[in-house]
Order: structure tokens, then C-alpha cells, then sequence
């Protein structure tokens, strides 16, 4: 559809065609010690110059006047409409009219409102428009700015000859003026110089005026887009079948896929079936009040855990044309809450375990004197006294039953911190198999297979090989009692490996036992805490092993592995080279 240029701003009072005021005469306009500190002014101190009665040859150019002058308008309006560039347009118009003119100079200028300017936009005199600069539209001194007051065609006796000037008004404000330098030597006469500077004007400020209006039109549209485009939350506008027609640039960059392929394209073939549900759901639990809802998605198709906010787009019209969706990538926000949660629980159970530790280091102290004692004259009377022969099966179960309540005493200094920790440097594969080998005759009974997965060149860690081989040694037969509890052969698989992005040496022992209960997992740490019968445990195995890889600065998780039994995971730090 083409563009008309030169029609009239909608609302703008015709002045030709239906005759509604008669046409301007030529009149002077007041010179610069006039034009000071005035407002639009309509020139009437000098008479009008109008010749009364038009001679017949006058006339005929006229006539050839203004087909000229449609003829520039014309060109004008075409020059606009194929490049949309005013100014390549208004040098075309300068040159032509300063030629049509006989003008020595012909020269545009634009006023710019918002910095209070006048800028020299078109001259037929290269040289000039190099050189004009702009100048301010309340300046009395210069004669784009006198002439842009003006409310018709006037001339100012200049210095340097006469100058016409030409208002540029649009439908409510001042566009700027068409200043001509003279001496005038063209075709026209004086008598049809007004008329034709008055229709130029008209029709130069309507097309100025909407091809203004067309680039501020534009340019919000660049700036909507730009500002659409540049928004790192993902956005999607689609129609009441949820069939995408509009996407920013995030969403294409997160899909790969080029911006006119997705361009009517079923929401559902994008995303995941779980949003794809949720969207097409009409009413949903979380619906808010406003229309919009809010739910969280781990979306692999996009690649992340995004909050996805769904409203619904509403026309000119106030009816719902569509949706709009906003998907938030909150991947890294996630992944730090849960680190977070980790670090509070671990830093929980640290606090629990020293708590603890300071109330039973005491007791333990207290108890072990008196009970090493018992031991030591139960061993006396079993071994050396003949009186005692008779009660030396009574005697030798007390004598169990005491040294089993020593082992307590001493697992109880242990997890208090009692025993000092002396690090060195040493094979965490060493350690693993010191521990596997003392449960070797165990595991042979309970028909429990060891199977070993050890990465070569495994780095040394520091740490005390004492207390990791009773911490392995826990988890070990923690894992050797849950097959014991299925009354069926097991097996027990054991894997080293090493971490050199985050220089740490991970072992992982996993067990073909029942698993454990969801209920029971999150306090399988805590001291004390046991699902055995009474006299089978005293639930400090896994709080000490706990302790232990906490104060070689590593950390053990425990959890269920999806084909069945459970799995134990210790990191620790390797050692530097």
C-alpha cells in the first residue's frame, strides 16, 4: 500500500480545494530588532504588494508555476516513500526549489522541540549546510528562527539581500522554516511568489509532519522490541490455541531454533508435557487473582528449572487474545538452596554431635577406670583362682558383658574427640582393604561377596589411618548386617575413585540389602539412634563414622539406590602434592 506523504495530518483545516480563507499575499517581514521577544506574527505593517488584475501571459505562468511545483511536490513525496529518509529528500527539494527560485541559496530547517533548536536539515549550498551548525529558536537574530513565527510567507530585507521566509507548520505546532536566500531571478513573478512559497509549505510541512510522525511510530516500536529482545527471562506470547506468535530473543537462543520456524508452532512441541499440561489447564490451583499463575518446572527441553508465569493477553478491545508466558531460569538459584539446606543440616548434626560430645566425654572418663578394673580381677579369678572353676562359664559371660560395656566406654571417647587425630599421608584403597579383610571370615558366612572398582593413580589423602579404618569398618558391617537381615547371599560393591576438577578422592559403598526406610534416612547420623534390637547396637557406629570424615574435612551422604540395597558416599580432600 503506498504511502501518501503528502496527505494532510488528520484534523489539519484545509486551506485549498474548498476555499475556506483566500490565499497570503507576499508581505515583509519585520527585520531582527523587530522579531525579538514576539510570539507568531502575522507581518501587517507593510502593505501587501498584490497586483490588481492578472495579465493573460501572467496567467499561463502561473499555470506553469504550480505544475511545476506539483511536479517537485511529487518528487518529493516519492523520494520520501522509497527510502523513508527525509533528509536525502529535503536536499533533493532544496535544490530543485533554489533552482525553480532562482535563489541564490534555499535552505530547510527542522525544529527540534525538546532541545529548543533549529537544525539546518537540506541546502542547495553544500558548503552552508557544512558550516550552518543550528541555532536556537528563540534567537531574534536568526532568520530560521523569525521565520518559523510567522503564520504566512513573508520577506526580510537582510544585509545581504532580501530573504524569504517560509513558516513549516504542522496540524499544532511549529515544524520549522524553508529559508530562501535572494536575489529571486527565477520564472515566477512577485504576484504568484506568494501563493507558490505558500502551497510548497503546506505541502513540505505535511509530509515533514508524518514522516515524523511515521518515525516516532517506528522508533517505540524499535524500542518495545529492543526492550523485549533484551530481557534474559524467556517470553512467549501465543494465541487462544497456545500456537506461539510472538518470542524473544532468549527463548530462541534457548531452543536453537531459528525465530521463523517457531512462528506458529504448537506451545507443547516445545516444552516439557508437564508445562504443556499446565498451560492448556483453563483453571489451575494456582491461579492468582489478578489471572495470572505461577509454578516452578525442571523443563530438560529448555534446558533448566525455570518459575513459569502464565497471563493471559488481553487486546485493545479488553478480550482475551491469547497468553503470555515468562519463564525465569532459577537453575543456579535452586542448585545454591539446596546446597544451602546441605550446609544446614550438616552444620546441624555438627552441633548436635558437639553437644553431645561434651556431655558424654565425662561419663565416659568416669566409667572406664572402674570398669578396666572389673575386668582385670574377672580375668585373675578365671585364669589363676581353683575356687572359681565351677562359675568360670558365669564368670566369662560377665567378663564378656564387661568388655562389651568397655567398648562402649572407648566408641564413646571416640566420638567425643577424646583420642587425638594424627594425620599423615596415606592410600585410601590401604585402608579399604585392612578393613575388608578383618570382616573376611564374617563375610564368608553370611555368603557376602566383596567386589572392588578402584581408578588408577588414586591421590593420597591426609587423614589418621586408625580412625578411617574404624569409620570403613562401620559402614562395612552396617552394610554386612542389612544382607545378614534378608536371610539371603548378598554382595557388597566397593568404588575409589578421583575427582580432579574438585581434587577430591570419592569412595562409594553400596549393599544389596532392603534399603533404608524413608523415614528412617534422614537421622541414620544422629547418635544413639538405631533400628536394631536392644544389645545389637548402640547407634554411635554411623554418628562416629559421621565425626570422623567431618574432622578430615569431607563429607558422607547416604541414600537409597534405585535398583535396591543402600548407598553410602564419603569425599575427602586429596592431599597436596
Amino acid at each position: 500500500m503506498p504511502l501518501d506523504l503528502m496527505a494532510e495530518p488528520r484534523g489539519r483545516r484545509r486551506d485549498f480545494g474548498g476555499e475556506v480563507r483566500s490565499r497570503p499575499g507576499l508581505v515583509e517581514a519585520p527585520g531582527p530588532e523587530r522579531a525579538e521577544g514576539a510570539p507568531a506574527e502575522r507581518a501587517e505593517g507593510a502593505p501587501a504588494e498584490r497586483v490588481e488584475g492578472a495579465r493573460p501571459e501572467r496567467a499561463d505562468r502561473r499555470v506553469e508555476g504550480h505544475q511545476r511545483l506539483r511536479d517537485l511536490a511529487i518528487a518529493f513525496s516519492r523520494g520520501v516513500s522509497s527510502s523513508l529518509s527525509l533528509e536525502g529528500a529535503l536536499q533533493t527539494l532544496a535544490s530543485d526549489a533554489n533552482s525553480l527560485l532562482g535563489a541564490s541559496r534555499t535552505s530547510v530547517w527542522l525544529h527540534q522541540r525538546r532541545a529548543r533548536r533549529l537544525v539546518m536539515m537540506a541546502s542547495s549550498d553544500p558548503e552552508f549546510a557544512r558550516t550552518a551548525g543550528d541555532v536556537s529558536s528563540d534567537d531574534p537574530q536568526a532568520a530560521a528562527a523569525r521565520g518559523m513565527r510567522l503564520e504566512l510567507p513573508a520577506f526580510s530585507r537582510e544585509p545581504g539581500g532580501p530573504v524569504l521566509l517560509v513558516p513549516l507548520r504542522g496540524w499544532r505546532r511549529a515544524l520549522g522554516a524553508l529559508v530562501v536566500d535572494g536575489p529571486l531571478t527565477g520564472e515566477l513573478d512577485e504576484e504568484p511568489l506568494a501563493d507558490f512559497a505558500y502551497e510548497l509549505a503546506r505541502q513540505l510541512s505535511a509530509a515533514i509532519e508524518n514522516i515524523q510522525l511515521l518515525d516516532e511510530v517506528l522508533s517505540q516500536r524499535r524500542l518495545l522490541e529492543d526492550t523485549f529482545n533484551s530481557l534474559l527471562d524467556l517470553v512467549v506470547v501465543t494465541d487462544g490455541e497456545l500456537r506461539i506468535v510472538q518470542m524473544n530473543e532468549a527463548f530462541v537462543e534457548r531452543t536453537r531454533i531459528s525465530r521463523a520456524e517457531l512462528m506458529d508452532r504448537p506451545l507443547d512441541s516445545l516444552v516439557g508435557a508437564e508445562l504443556a499440561a499446565w498451560a492448556a489447564a483453563a483453571d489451575a490451583a494456582d491461579s492468582q487473582p489478578d489471572g495470572g499463575r505461577t509454578r516452578r518446572f525442571e523443563e530438560p527441553q529448555l534446558g533448566g528449572i525455570f518459575s513459569v508465569t502464565m497471563t493471559p493477553l488481553i487486546n485493545a478491545s479488553g478480550n482475551p487474545a491469547g497468553h503470555v508466558l515468562v519463564a525465569r531460569d532459577i537453575t543456579h538459584e535452586t542448585r545454591l538452596e539446596r546446597e544451602q539446606a546441605a550446609l544446614r543440616e550438616r552444620l546441624g548434626q555438627s552441633e548436635k554431635l558437639a553437644a553431645l560430645g561434651q556431655f558424654v566425654a565425662g561419663i565416659a572418663h568416669e566409667m572406664n577406670n572402674p570398669l578396666q578394673g572389673v575386668l582385670g580381677h574377672l580375668e585373675l579369678l578365671i585364669e589363676t583362682s581353683a575356687d572359681a572353676r565351677p562359675l568360670r562359664r558365669d564368670l566369662r559371660r560377665i567378663y564378656h558383658e564387661a568388655d562389651r560395656a568397655a567398648k562402649i566406654v572407648r566408641n564413646l571417647l571416640v566420638f567425643a574427640g577424646s583420642r587425638r587425630m594424627t594425620r599423615r599421608r596415606l592410600r585410601i584403597n590401604r585402608v579399604l582393604s585392612r578393613a575388608i579383610s578383618s570382616r573376611a571370615a564374617a563375610l564368608s558366612r553370611g555368603a557376602i561377596e566383596v567386589h572392588r572398582d578402584e581408578a588408577p593413580d588414586l591421590p593420597a589423602v591426609m587423614g589418621d589411618p586408625l580412625l578411617m579404618h574404624q569409620a570403613f569398618l562401620n559402614i562395612l558391617m552396617n552394610a554386612e548386617h542389612a544382607i545378614l537381615d534378608t536371610g539371603n547371599p548378598g554382595r557388597i560393591d566397593v568404588r575409589v575413585t578421583h575427582e580432579p576438577r574438585d581434587g577430591r578422592v570419592i569412595t562409594t559403598v553400596k549393599d544389596s540389602g532392603p534399603g533404608i526406610p524413608a523415614e528412617v534416612l534422614p537421622r541414620i547420623f544422629d547418635p544413639f539412634f538405631t533400628t536394631k534390637e536392644v544389645g545389637k547396637g548402640t547407634g554411635l557406629g554411623l554418628a562416629i563414622t559421621y565425626g570422623i570424615v567431618q574432622e578430615h574435612g569431607g563429607s558422607i551422604t547416604a541414600a537409597n539406590s534405585p535398583d535396591g540395597g543402600a548407598t553410602v558416599t564419603i569425599s575427602l580432600p586429596a592431599a597436596d602434592e
